[in-house]
């Protein structure tokens, strides 16, 4: 199966394509431009490479969120475009499941993604890996710090990915001490998000362009002043 699978949720964008879980290509970017500038493009080289095009994709994946809001509604409603012009199903994936994904075969079992989500809250949860298993250990939302990092198993190692590791390093090294672990890992996800979107593609939980919705775990600035 050949999947295109797109993140647009931080500043970090990616692009992927696979074939089942093999990676084929990538094309990651980091800039001050919007991501409505590039991602076109960058699906279009991507694909290039590959001497493929759009009508070669057999399914897409795509991070629903959480992260940047206008960064999710670009990557939401360009895959909502290719698959209904396509017919071809998607697969939703968390930002936070990707993230953590990254670490899964690491030696520490217990991986907590974290995203600064701005306002004073974290986008986060804590997951553990246990083989092939993934577990929910608490689930994803957005946090006040203090609340979350509360609730971590302090007698446990931690890793801890995402671009609001080094925001809340001290605070987390406050409640862990020698328990966090902040391993180094490329911020992109592109790839990841193609993995775990295969797996919901596999157990046929894909769904159509107008099915999609996003993962916010918070209102819109938006819908607060509403």
């Amino acid at each position: 199966m050949l999947i295109l699978a797109l993140d647009t949720t931080t500043a970090t964008g990616s692009v992927a394509l696979l074939e089942n879980t093999r990676l084929l290509a990538e094309i990651n970017t980091l800039s001050g431009t919007s991501h409505s500038a590039r991602l076109l493009r960058s699906v279009d080289e991507l694909l290039k490479l590959q001497s493929l095009s759009v009508r070669n994709i057999e399914a897409f994946a795509v991070a629903a969120g959480p992260g940047s809001f206008t960064g999710i509604r670009i990557g939401l409603s360009t895959v909502k475009a290719l698959a209904l012009a396509s017919g071809r199903p998607v697969a939703p994936v968390s930002t936070l499941e990707a993230l953590a994904l990254k670490l899964k075969d690491s030696q520490v079992r217990l991986v907590c993604p974290l995203l600064d989500a701005k306002k004073g809250e974290i986008f986060t949860g804590l997951f553990e890996f246990l083989g092939e298993r993934r577990e929910e250990v608490i689930p994803q939302g957005a946090y006040k710090p203090d609340e979350f990092f509360s609730r971590l198993p302090d007698h446990r190692v931690i890793s801890f990915i995402g671009n609001g590791t080094d925001v809340f390093r001290e605070k987390i090294l406050a409640y862990l001490r020698d328990k966090a672990r902040f391993p180094s890992r490329s911020p992109f996800i592109g790839y990841e998000v193609g993995r775990l979107g295969y797996d919901l593609l596999k157990r046929g939980r894909g769904r159509r362009g107008d099915e999609l919705e996003p993962l916010y775990f918070r209102r819109s600035q938006a819908e607060e002043r509403r």
